[in-house]
């Protein structure tokens, strides 16, 4: 399977210490071999052991007709369910367009996201949804304070996601 799409988030982490920690997400989306291709719907979110949801990242079509793009939002379930739906989107610094097939790279800042989080076992989320197409989650858990040990940590898809790798660096 090729790989064509690869999404990179970035951000600055203080790590419990005075120095500071880059965490990086890499999403890569695959090229599929369909008649009917459409972009995906990308929901990427931590939770922590209760399940309680820190939005990350929303793309989906901003640009339909009055809003008719968020209508298809609710098709990735787990993020719907995880505080999706309570979102009052567009979302300034979180919702953003599908991308097509090429390669994308994408900056952000989870600093507010990760460093207000209490120690703990988390877990980043990533969930695709196409239609016309399949639904997919990736789960990859890692813990606060960050620990250089337990990095990269890497989940693969089998269709709508390709290899997702959480990794830190100093």
């Amino acid at each position: 399977m090729k790989y064509v799409n690869k999404f990179v988030w970035l951000a600055v982490l203080f790590a419990g210490s005075s120095s500071a920690a880059e965490l990086a997400l890499n999403v890569e989306i695959p090229r599929l071999n369909v008649a009917e291709y459409h972009k995906p719907y990308v929901g990427i979110w931590i939770e922590n052991s209760r399940r309680q949801a820190t939005q990350v990242a929303v793309w989906y079509d901003v640009e339909m007709a009055n809003q008719e793009g968020e209508e298809w939002l609710k098709d990735m379930r787990q993020w719907w369910r995880r505080g999706g739906r309570a979102l009052e989107l567009p979302v300034d610094g979180l919702s953003g367009a599908t991308r097509g097939p090429g390669v994308h790279q994408l900056q952000t800042e989870l600093t507010d996201a990760i460093k207000n989080l209490p120690e703990g076992e988390y877990t980043l989320r990533i969930e695709a949804a196409r239609e016309v197409g399949g639904r997919e989650l990736l789960s990859l858990t890692f813990s606060l304070p960050l620990e250089t040990n337990e990095f990269p940590i890497q989940a693969r898809g089998n269709s709508e996601l390709g290899l997702a790798t959480l990794n830190l660096s100093e």
